[in-house]
């Protein structure tokens, strides 16, 4: 795979520049599975009927989050999680209100939509730039992630016409946050070779192709996208 060669011979993986920012991103990845492992459980609790198919999903994201704990090991990096607790607040008081209101619409936009897109863009732009022991666990987290991302399609597009204003909401309060994040983490991204334009692109894309797969016109997406652009 020469192209992969090309984008990672340059890239000291065991430099101290390297570890410090791998010892956040790596955070943020172990954390990220570990919110949705909890998100999806406070879901299997909403929706009774998914309960199984939900509880599946937390349990994938468990075996994620042990996965990128291993990535930080091979790399003896240790990774900081206070950090990443703090990167995903806003997202996890949003999450955990709508849930406390019963707003199940909120809680799959954030959760089966933001956070999924999130991640796959995310893997999607680190895996070309990865060492070889976490391009192999990226690679397999990132086809699992779109069962995860088609879940939540599904549902809301089975109840879109109910769950468009609440739909529209969420996106108007969550989407900002997402740029935020983005902008909190650009610096310690280039250290690995990622760049914040291609993970917006990537998102972009993931995140409008849910949008239209749910029911929304491309009218819709840009409006709605724009949202978080302004926070940009």
């Amino acid at each position: 795979m020469p192209q992969l060669l090309d984008k990672t011979q340059d890239i000291d993986f065991h430099s101290e520049k390297y570890k410090d920012a791998y010892s956040r991103i790596n955070a943020i990845v172990i954390e990220g599975e570990q919110e949705a492992h909890e998100n999806y459980i406070t879901l299997a609790e909403l929706l009774p009927k998914h309960k199984d198919e939900l509880i599946n999903l937390s349990k994938m994201e468990s075996r994620h989050r042990k996965g990128f704990e291993a990535c930080g090991r091979n790399l003896k990096v240790t990774p900081n999680i206070d950090f990443a607790k703090k990167f995903f607040l806003g997202l996890h008081e949003n999450f955990k209100n709508a849930a406390a209101e019963g707003k199940v619409v909120t809680c799959l936009l954030i959760q089966s939509l933001i956070i999924e897109c999130f991640a796959i863009a995310a893997y999607n732009i680190y895996i070309p730039v990865a060492d070889d022991f976490a391009r192999k666990v990226t690679e397999g987290v990132v086809k699992e992630e779109y069962s995860h991302l088609n879940f939540g399609e599904v549902w809301l597009k089975e109840n879109f016409e109910t769950a468009k204003t609440e739909l529209e909401e969420a996106n108007r309060q969550n989407l900002p946050i997402v740029w935020k994040m983005l902008n909190e983490v650009a610096d310690d991204a280039i250290v690995l070779a990622m760049e914040k334009e291609a993970l917006v692109e990537d998102f972009m894309i993931q995140y409008g192709e849910a949008l239209s797969n749910i029911g929304f016109t491309t009218r819709d997406i840009m409006r709605l996208s724009a949202y978080g652009l302004k926070a940009a």
